[in-house]
């Protein structure tokens, strides 16, 4: 059972410390709207989401009324599309334009799912969905894509990496116009999660229900000040300070899946427990390691206060609800974190220091824009980079990279709302990695994976 009196105790931190529930997410699966015609499949993917979300955006609404507790978010993840797509034939951006009707009727922030998995091989619909992707992303504006490249199991397909790298710097070009916004939009994955209800790398599994409702929780800015009252303490301290504050944020996640569910009549699904920063002041996680004794985010000691930061929110929050799922930790959003926008601009900040944080926290390489001139085989070894991370690790990896089409290096990309300011951050670009990403075929799976 939950307790109400944890949760009243939580609520009165939402406006001090920008307390929130960033998101609820539908999980919807859209296998039985594959149609031979396939204009008939997009009508049955419009239909069968209003039909079961048309009340979503008012559910949360109404629970963010009676609890007090700010819900950000209202979103969508459908099946990945490559699968429709090759099942009903077309132009896969026929479904883009779909999901975006559908995320029109139902006032739904995102959609998540235009969506492949390749990280074996690609399978029919497939390659034509990555090649899509630039012009989707470009067409609609709340629609997000993912394309999973690799994971544990069956190593990394090398020959994806290099393809989207090429769709990434597509992306960038075809909406230069608009800050390269495409880009922010397109997540590369290695062992992706079904359940995940954060964008852009939502979508809703094979092995997921027909319909299911995920809450992620967010919070930085409670931990930070939660810290601020032990100064002094040690590590033992400030890691039972994290869990016992992680705890308090995940069952008010708990409360609001719970409700969700019961007044959407669909199953509730998991609580993922990231810490989720966004730009304002005070709900940032770079600021929680600085409130940990660094004197800025980026230098010496970042990957360990990281590593102590995102195992104690697993901890506390795993107590506090009934299935913890998705992504689960600590985000690191370069864009999206005050702490970590300022310290890139100082410089604090490195996209190697950044790749050796994503080895102990939730995702990847997040919202990281680099120059302009930056060539595709460069952001596929990039992504090559992450994934050996997550494959190595039987972890999630990410890359969301987006090249500043025009800009250089210490200049910066503006996108406002959460996805907040870009700095560029300089890369090795007098050294190519075109002859390593040209060998193409698998990486193959490692030791770890033979787990049976």
């Amino acid at each position: 059972m939950i307790n109400l009196n944890d949760i009243m105790e939580t609520i009165n931190m939402i406006q001090q410390d920008n307390l929130d529930i960033r998101t609820i997410t539908m999980g919807i699966s859209l296998l039985d709207c594959a149609d031979p015609d396939a204009k008939r499949a997009c009508e049955k993917i419009y239909d069968k989401i209003t039909r079961l979300a048309g009340n979503l955006v008012k559910t949360g609404e109404d629970i963010e009324k009676q609890y007090g507790i700010p819900i950000i978010n209202k979103r969508i993840s459908v099946t990945p599309i490559a699968m429709i797509a090759a099942a009903s034939g077309a132009d896969p951006v026929m479904y883009a334009h779909a999901l975006q009707r559908a995320a029109d009727a139902t006032g739904v922030n995102f959609i998540g799912g235009y969506s492949a998995l390749v990280h074996k091989g690609f399978s029919a619909g497939d390659l034509a969905l990555i090649k899509s992707i630039p012009q989707a992303l470009s067409e609609t504006t709340n629609i997000c894509s993912s394309v999973n490249i690799g994971s544990t199991k069956a190593g990394i397909n090398m020959d994806a990496v290099k393809l989207i790298g090429q769709t990434i710097r597509q992306a960038a070009e075809i909406t230069a116009d608009r800050d390269c916004i495409g880009c922010a939009k397109l997540v590369v994955f290695c062992n992706a999660p079904e359940d995940n209800p954060f964008m852009a790398g939502a979508f809703h599994g094979v092995g997921e229900p027909d319909c299911v409702i995920h809450v992620g929780v967010s919070g930085p800015g409670v931990v930070r000040s939660a810290l601020k009252k032990c100064p002094d303490g040690d590590f033992g301290e400030v890691a039972e300070i994290i869990k016992r504050t992680a705890f308090k944020i995940t069952r008010m996640g708990q409360l609001v899946g719970n409700e969700a569910s019961k007044r959407l009549g669909v199953p509730f699904g998991i609580v993922d427990l990231s810490l989720a920063p966004t730009p304002a002041v005070g709900d940032s996680v770079a600021h929680i390691l600085e409130e940990m004794g660094l004197e800025q985010c980026g230098t010496h000691g970042t990957t360990a206060a990281l590593a102590l930061l995102n195992d104690a929110v697993k901890k506390g929050g795993v107590m506090a609800s009934s299935a913890v799922g998705g992504l689960s930790g600590a985000f690191i959003p370069v864009t999206e974190d005050a702490g970590m926008i300022d310290a890139a601009r100082m410089g604090t900040l490195s996209i190697e220091k950044l790749e050796a944080m994503t080895a102990v926290c939730s995702v990847g390489l997040d919202m990281i824009v680099v120059p302009g001139e930056t060539p595709a085989e460069t952001i596929s070894a990039i992504i090559a980079d992450e994934a050996a991370i997550g494959m190595v690790n039987s972890k999630t990896t990410a890359v969301r990279i987006i090249p500043a089409i025009g800009k250089k290096a210490g200049e910066e990309l503006e996108f406002g709302g959460l996805l907040g300011t870009g700095p560029i951050m300089p890369l090795h670009l007098d050294k190519s990695s075109k002859r390593f990403i040209d060998r193409g075929g698998r990486i193959p799976a490692p030791m770890q994976s033979l787990k049976n």
